[in-house]
């Protein structure tokens, strides 16, 4: 007899950057029927996703498609695809993720460069590509979004400029895509990789990404196919500029997403179906009226947590949409207060790494999560549990600032 029960698990309000909660119609589909890899109607859906994946990053590019695995594979799909022994990177440095795309390149043989700034602040544009004239890289490799201090880079005048020094833009875009602006084609980025988890609002598994003309170039002069594949009667291919991954190697992806149908993998069905779903709620929803979403939900947070009597942290100007740092008070145990808020409220918000661990917390507001209900509960838990560890707040008027943004918001659209 079988002495492990049937799964099931605590309902939470996740508040944190990832990952957050997931459409309840996401999940549904993740029950549908299994479907063959190359069963039309499976490849149809393949097919379709591609087509949605185009709109959400706003772009022409014919190559758009999801890795399988986590987002963190989306990006070492692209770097290691990209990236030959020696070839110049440079990483502009803002938080923890910069650090995560110069550990990845420099693991594929690169000679990475960086330029670092401030934690809680982003980088001029001018800064950047002036580090760019001054380098002489192949690749510059930034964080869009960056969730360890939530705050966002601009990006267009860089795209542009690498676009005019003939260096390829890759742009990790995994927290902003589908919440905040992302456009692949009018900044000029080259290569971007996207996430699930996050403002798309479906389980982590998968990374969409996408990639141009100027990036297939590069991997058509790479390619080889698995040997397993080829054909016995074809010339043996003389490749020495193989990339080094097998399961990532984009260029095999290529002809399993296009026409060829080459197998590379077993395609993660369920996950399709739920990326699928999610890409299919946002484009529903409208891009821009999903962004303004996010943005008056950020701004309710906000109010309520400036009211309440706490700090931001980092730059206004450059602040993410979808992620809010708040500064931990003095002499308070940040861990104390987060585990009251899950004990007690089933309300997860998160910490942060590195130099910024122990000093504030990130509440996210991304996709499904960011709802008024949401935005309400957290502000009513974080004063009563911040009150309980004898924090001075201002009692009462966190939640009453936000509802004066939301009847300000009902006011100018009535």
């Amino acid at each position: 007899m079988c002495a492990y029960k049937e799964l099931t698990t605590s309902q939470r309000t996740i508040m944190t950057p990832g990952p957050v909660e997931a459409e309840p119609s996401v999940l549904r589909v993740m029950g549908s029927p299994i479907l063959g890899q190359f069963d039309p109607e499976f490849t149809n859906i393949m097919n379709e996703t591609m087509e949605m994946l185009r709109k959400l990053f706003q772009t022409s590019n014919h190559w758009a498609f999801p890795i399988d695995g986590t987002s963190r594979a989306g990006i070492e799909a692209v770097l290691c695809s990209i990236i030959e022994p020696g070839d110049r990177v440079l990483v502009p440095i803002y938080g923890r993720f910069g650090h995560l795309l110069t550990e990845i390149a420099e693991r594929y043989g690169a000679d990475v460069m960086t330029m670092e700034t401030r934690w809680g602040s982003v980088f001029e544009p001018q800064d950047v590509i002036a580090e760019i004239e001054r380098v002489q890289p192949k690749i510059v490799a930034m964080v869009h979004g960056e969730t360890s201090t939530g705050c966002v880079q601009p990006l267009k005048e860089i795209g542009a400029a690498c676009r005019r020094m003939d260096v390829l833009f890759v742009v990790d875009a995994v927290a902003s895509i589908g919440g905040t602006e992302v456009k692949v084609d009018d900044w000029y980025i080259d290569a971007c990789i996207g996430g699930t988890q996050k403002c798309l609002s479906v389980p982590s598994g998968m990374a969409p990404i996408t990639f141009n003309a100027r990036v297939e170039a590069l991997l058509l002069q790479r390619k080889k196919i698995e040997r397993g594949l080829a054909d016995p009667s074809a010339p043996k291919s003389a490749q020495t500029r193989t990339i080094r991954s097998n399961y990532f190697d984009l260029s095999q992806l290529m002809d399993y997403w296009g026409p060829a149908r080459l197998n590379h993998h077993t395609e993660a069905t369920t996950m399709l179906y739920a990326l699928r779903e999610g890409v299919r709620i946002a484009l529903t929803e409208g891009l821009e009226a999903r962004f303004a979403r996010h943005r008056l939900h950020e701004q309710a947070l906000v109010a309520g947590v400036l009211a309440m009597g706490l700090q931001l942290y980092g730059d206004p100007a450059c602040k993410l949409p979808v992620v809010t740092c708040i500064k931990i008070p003095d002499g308070l145990d940040g861990e104390s207060v987060r585990a009251m808020l899950l004990e007690d409220f089933h309300i997860e918000i998160a910490s942060s790494f590195g130099p910024l661990k122990g000093t504030i917390w990130r509440i996210g507001t991304m996709g499904y999560s960011c709802r008024k209900k949401n935005i309400l509960h957290v502000l009513g838990a974080l004063e009563a549990v911040l009150i309980r560890h004898g924090a001075r707040v201002h009692a009462g008027r966190a939640v009453q600032a936000a509802l004066d943004i939301y009847d300000q918001e009902q006011a100018q659209n009535s």
